[in-house]
């Protein structure tokens, strides 16, 4: 199993780092620069997982894009087969009556001869057109990225773990740190279950 792609509530972030701000303000020392950094870190993040995602969708519209494109080949290619069968049953036909009228027979063999290559030339360029497609969509494919959701359990307990041992040592910015952590996990986890039960 895979996690999805959820995107960020529209102010967390910045509420976040609206918050940390003020507490530098009011914390003095190495514990004011943790919180500013972290603070910066947070926007950095959210500034990525915002690219990552509109990246996510545009590769997802061209993908649907692309597997339209594919339909379209394969529906093409059907045709031009269909056509061929049909051009082989007249090829057929000429020949049946090719013992009463040889010469006409020859003409119209000539024209169905061209006819065919024709045919096969064409189903040759979507042939090459349809391996095109199949090699970009596979393209694609390797770029998808997913996660288990037994890694995701498990980084959600290294976080918790975290986030114990910050508040023993008396580091409120770590713990805050790793339990942010721990709550998106949980965010993903949450949207993940109703599509597990179903």
């Amino acid at each position: 199993m895979s996690a999805t792609v959820v995107p960020l509530p529209p102010n967390s972030a910045s509420d976040t780092t609206d918050f940390l701000r003020r507490m530098a303000s009011m914390v003095s020392g190495r514990n004011g620069e943790m919180l500013l950094r972290a603070a910066s870190l947070i926007e950095s993040l959210t500034q990525r997982a915002m690219s990552a995602e509109r990246l996510f969708h545009e590769q997802q519209e061209e993908s649907k894009r692309r597997a339209e494109r594919h339909q379209a080949a394969e529906l093409a290619s059907n045709a031009m087969v269909s056509q061929i069968a049909a051009l082989r049953t007249q090829v057929a036909e000429v020949t049946a009556a090719a013992a009463a009228e040889r010469a006409a027979f020859d003409t119209e063999r000539g024209k169905l001869l061209s006819l065919m290559r024709d045919a096969e030339n064409h189903i040759g360029k979507l042939t090459t057109e349809l391996d095109s497609l199949r090699a970009s969509v596979d393209a694609f494919n390797e770029t998808v990225v997913s996660v288990p959701i037994e890694v995701l359990r498990l980084a959600r307990t290294q976080f918790d773990y975290l986030s114990s041992g910050f508040a023993r040592k008396g580091d409120v910015i770590s713990q805050a740190m790793s339990e942010i952590g721990g709550f998106a996990i949980d965010q993903a986890l949450t949207v993940k279950q109703p599509t597990d039960k179903a």
